[in-house]
């Protein structure tokens, strides 16, 4: 299949046509709706862009760097115009007939712009864990994501759909969006390339927030390359998001062509403690001697709070999301519940517990609470401090190192049903991302090995983590690696 570097220089160079592509891609997308990875297939949206695109070849004007590039967009993405519901019940109307009308944004996002303006279309909506909380993509209203690579395992969460999307070959590119490893741990469940940027440097605006202090919004694609374009594409400072950082925009693509000589890599102890699958650390320390055999220096460092990123991250941002969530309140848009003679806290509740998922509730209520009066210095201020000691280990490690090697899961992709009765379970999943997140790290996962479950071959992820806003070295290092294996 091909990368989305190579349909852009072909829809770009005239050896195909943008419409072309789309169609191609269009009917790879309805030939896979056993996989459940799509909430909305844009076919007529998406023609109508690749139109456009040939006709501004044919006049003779400059193409973008994404030019004729099909891509999938996480649903907590708004869509102007196109059904915009994270993967929730809440954000879809009831109307006179008893269907449902799902929520179309007036606007588009600060990352939809970008990429249209560099000539990508925006083929389809990917299915993702209600408000981007799960694991395992089991809480979509829409229902659950099925692993390309295996039809009875997860595909990861939050956004499974768009991971599944470019393992499957619905889209080369799609975006997602990462709080706490949701970009990454699909990425390895799916066999894709999976990138967290630096916290701040993709605008948020448009994107529906679960915890605004940890998400972002970044690329699946099947190389690293890809990855690295799309990246300098969505990037870039924004005037909407006064989160979003001014750091200028890097050739992050160029980053790719360089190998691993004198480059020195981090493996931290923590990360290989009790809880690894046996086969995925084997697989991992593999890929760690392939390293070094090309000239990478590799050097044993532990980052001691890693254990406590777990808790921290299931505090904070739980609170944040009982915060986030308050806006969907059945009055202004979306879902409304009103019984007789209720009052307007009536209708608050009517609508919340209906049109919200078990595991948002739960995240609600244990927001709710580590906010408290009673509770908050207990949990929350005490969280906010543990993440100042999670981001000092990374200061402190990186004074000696240039990226750090991890595996991106435990385990491989999980089968699905595995985990829905063991929250505690599910959240583990997440435990070699969650650091990263927290201390607002670039981070990605690629491919490096399979290993054999029930006779089937599982991807597994290696993480690479570089410094903040230092992606060039991340891509630089993950390009070199994506070679050797």
């Amino acid at each position: 299949m091909k990368t989305a570097i190579e349909i852009a220089d072909e829809v770009r160079n005239g050896r195909t046509s943008a419409v072309e592509v789309v169609t191609e891609f269009i009917k790879a997308c309805e030939n896979a709706e056993n996989l459940n990875a799509l909430t909305y297939l844009a076919k007529e949206e998406a023609l109508a862009q690749a139109l456009q695109i040939d006709k501004k070849r044919e006049r003779g004007e400059a193409l973008g760097l994404l030019a004729g590039v099909p891509v999938a967009i996480k649903d907590a993405i708004c869509t102007q115009g196109i059904p915009t519901t994270s993967g929730s019940a809440i954000l879809q109307a009831e109307t006179k007939d008893g269907s449902c009308e799902p929520y179309r944004p007036p606007y588009n996002a600060t990352v939809i712009e970008r990429l249209i303006a560099a000539d990508a279309i925006i083929i389809a909506k990917a299915n993702m864990d209600e408000f981007a909380m799960g694991s395992s993509n089991e809480t979509s209203a829409y229902g659950p994501v099925k692993n390309p690579v295996a039809l009875n395992r997860s595909p990861g969460g939050s956004s499974g759909g768009s991971a599944a999307a470019v393992s499957a070959g619905l889209a080369p590119v799609a975006l997602g969006s990462d709080t706490g490893g949701s970009i990454r741990q699909p990425a390895a469940f799916c066999g894709v390339v999976g990138v967290k940027p630096t916290y701040g440097r993709v605008s948020r605006y448009g994107l529906i927030a679960f915890a605004s202090s940890l998400d972002q919004i970044g690329p699946f694609t099947r190389d690293i390359a890809s990855s690295a374009r799309v990246l300098e594409v969505i990037s870039g400072a924004d005037e909407r998001d006064s989160t979003c950082g001014t750091a200028p925009v890097e050739n992050f693509e160029a980053a790719c062509d360089q190998d691993l000589k004198g480059m020195t890599f981090g493996i931290p102890t923590e990360y290989f403690a009790e809880g690894i699958d046996s086969d995925v650390r084997a697989t991992i320390e593999a890929t760690i001697k392939k390293v070094e055999a090309a000239g990478g220096i590799i050097k044993s460092v532990s980052m001691p709070h890693t254990h406590y990123g777990v808790g921290t991250y299931y505090i904070l941002a739980t609170a944040e999301a009982s915060t986030n969530l308050s806006r969907f309140d059945g009055i202004r848009y979306g879902l409304r519940r009103e019984e007789a003679g209720s009052n307007i806290n009536d209708i608050y509740e009517q609508t919340r517990d209906a049109g919200f998922g078990q595991e948002v509730k739960r995240r609600i209520l244990l927001g709710t609470y580590v906010l408290s009066a009673g509770y908050y210095d207990a949990y929350y201020s005490k969280a906010q401090k543990v993440r100042t000691l999670i981001k000092r280990d990374f200061d402190e490690v990186f004074k000696g190192v240039d990226a750090l090697l991890t595996p991106t899961s435990p385990t491989p992709a999980f089968e699905l049903g595995a985990k829905t009765e063991d929250p505690l379970a599910m959240y583990m999943a997440d435990v070699y991302t969650l650091p990263a997140s927290l201390a607002g790290m670039p981070a990605l996962s690629l491919s490096v090995g399979q290993v054999e479950r029930e006779g089937q071959q599982l991807p597994v992820g290696l993480q690479v983590i570089s410094q903040f806003l230092d992606e060039n070295t991340m891509f630089r290092a993950a390009s070199a690696i994506e070679k050797l294996v």
